[in-house]
């Protein structure tokens, strides 16, 4: 399943990342891609907010993975740097770790992630619009995308 909204303005990429992080359990995966500046931090943001997260969710760019504590852990990772080449395959073990993984630029460790998640995509559309395409086959995926793209 695939469906995309229409995003006028930051705080709606906040708003979304609120309610899909209403919706994520523990062992959830999301996907996040999209061009730098596009959102997918500040999606992250949103996500943290639903989830009971405190501190401060910035790009983790340098240290590759970021954890927040909330209801429910938010493993935040920026994968910019990564490739099959670099040997950090160990961040596959926050999948399944009782928590809520969200990665950036997730196309660069497609070899890593497992067999189902919430693909995001954020495409620029210049100023502060921007196209939201989210797509899944797993149906705990797709029952969240139907609940905050009608």
């Amino acid at each position: 399943m695939e469906k995309e909204i229409l995003i006028n303005q930051e705080s709606e990429i906040i708003e979304l990342g609120y309610r899909i992080g209403k919706l994520l359990k523990k062992n959830m995966v999301i996907a996040l891609s999209g061009d730098l500046g596009a959102g997918k931090t500040t999606m992250t943001k949103g996500i943290g907010q639903a989830l009971g997260v405190k501190t401060t969710i910035n790009s983790p760019t340098f240290t590759i993975l970021k954890i927040h504590e909330g209801k429910i852990p938010l493993y935040h990772m920026d994968v910019y740097r990564l490739s099959p080449e670099s040997g950090d395959d160990d961040l596959e073990e926050f999948f399944e770790k009782d928590g809520v993984c969200v990665i950036e630029w997730a196309e660069n460790i497609a070899y890593l992630l497992p067999e189902t998640y919430l693909k995001i995509e954020i495409k620029n559309l210049g100023e502060t619009k921007r196209l939201v395409r989210m797509s899944s086959s797993d149906p705990k995926y797709i029952q969240i995308i139907e609940s905050v793209i009608s």
